[in-house]
Parts: C-alpha cells; structure tokens; sequence
C-alpha cells in the first residue's frame, strides 16, 4: 500500500489548523531511506490546550477520531480513521529527546507527495528507539546504524557494478 496520499491528506489537515508537528519513529526512518516498515506514523508535537484543540480540529476534518489507548506511562493521542485506515500517533514525549524545540531544530525537511513534511533527524530516531528499550525498536537499530554509515559524508560507496561483456 502507498501510505502517500494518506499522509498527504494528515497533512493538510494539520497544516490546516496551523499544529506543528515532526514526523518520528520508522516512518520517518523510512523517508531516510531505511528498509523498514510500519502500520502507522508517528508525530512528536507540543502538548497545550492550544494545540490540543487543533489536533481534534485535524481529526473532525478527516472524518477522524482521536483515542487514549491505556500504555503504561504513556501520554499518547491516537488518531484512528477506519475506512481509509489511518493511525497516527501524536506524544508529546518521546524516548531519548529532551524536547519538541530541539527534535524540530534538527529535523530535516522533504518533499512527500508535494508537500513539505518535517522529519526527525535519523540521529533523533536511533537515540529515541535505543531509549526506549522494546524489543521491536532494538530490532531495527543496526538496520538504522547502518544506513547512518552510508549517509556519512565520505562514508565508502560500494563499487558500481561493472556491465558484464558479452560472449564472443
């Protein structure tokens, strides 16, 4: 499934209600380029009445609703859309980042399906999995590490592959 037009819908919703937020977890990971997958995205944002009232604005919107799943220790916002099959996850508070200011400083923005999205640096998302410890977030760590060697400037770039000659 393209998960595209979706996010670019989330999006729009978002921007609509001026809610600031980063893209995080192995979405994220993914925009980078890392070979992972997941069912749903997951956003860090800042926690006020203000923006509270903006992220139920985004969910009416959509046609969305938002939910309180029971985590222990968690303060997660889950918006849920059956028919489309949107989960977007919202916390304020995330594994190994101190604050929304500093994760948005070192985000990076792309292009998905036309518009500007932020995302958590690959840094922010290695440091928030290692942190937080599950097993599903150490699984993917040396697939994050390593993608974070390649990306290094100066990092060694495989040999192109050189076309095989034809037999005589």
């Amino acid at each position: 499934m393209n998960a595209t037009p979706l996010l670019v819908r989330l999006h729009d919703a978002l921007a609509a209600e001026k809610l600031e937020v980063v893209l995080i977890g192995n979405a994220a990971a993914a925009i980078h380029g890392a070979p992972v997958t997941t069912l749903d995205v997951d956003f860090m944002f800042r926690e006020t009445p203000g923006n509270m009232r903006k992220l139920k604005g985004a969910a009416a919107a959509l046609g969305a609703m938002i939910l309180r799943p029971y985590y222990p220790v968690s303060r997660l916002y889950r918006m849920t859309h059956d028919p489309s099959g949107l989960q977007a996850d919202f916390m304020p508070i995330i594994h190994g980042v101190r604050s929304f200011e500093g994760l948005k400083a070192r985000a990076v923005t792309r292009e998905i399906g036309g518009v500007a999205v932020l995302v958590a640096s690959l840094d922010d998302i290695i440091r928030s999995k290692r942190a937080a410890g599950r097993p599903q977030d150490l699984a993917v760590l040396p697939v994050l590490e390593e993608l974070r060697r390649t990306l290094e400037p100066g990092a060694a770039k495989p040999p192109a592959k050189r076309p095989r000659k034809r037999g005589r």
